[in-house]
């Protein structure tokens, strides 16, 4: 299956925390790193995800928020850092290519934002991303 999600970075579940409706699934990815994504208790049964399950996440780069450093006092915990690779201005918008260990990020944000950011290739940014805005796909 294709998709226009252009985030995509396998990883193995960590581990599930059910809710009442909601599971709060951790996900190491590729790099090392841990995300947390936040899914319904239907779509981990029905994906069958469990602790070492391998599965992929699906981020819009439109859910990627992007910091120049680390950001405290948060309730965003899924904060990646990464090196930016590519920055790619239109009129109103910005693809900004982000380089996180096991793969690649892609943030979509104003054109001002990357100007008053100064983003640029070489740019050490935080990339922040809420855990409702990840989804999984079983692998």
């Amino acid at each position: 299956m294709s998709l226009s999600i252009r985030n995509q970075i396998p990883g193995t579940v960590a581990s599930v925390t059910p809710g009442e409706v909601m599971a709060a699934v951790r996900v190491r990815l590729a790099g090392g790193q841990e995300i947390t994504a936040a899914i319904t208790r239907e779509a981990v049964r029905e994906l069958g995800i469990e602790a070492g399950s391998a599965v992929r996440t699906l981020i819009k780069s439109t859910e990627v928020a992007l910091a120049t450093g680390a950001v405290e006092g948060l309730s965003i915990r899924n904060q990646i850092p990464g090196t930016v690779t590519e920055v790619a201005t239109g009129g109103a918008m910005a693809g900004v290519k982000v380089a996180v260990a096991g793969g690649e990020l892609t943030a979509a944000i104003t054109r001002d934002a990357a100007e008053d950011l100064g983003l640029a290739a070489g740019s050490e940014v935080i990339a922040l991303i809420k855990s409702t805005e990840i989804a999984l796909a079983a692998s």
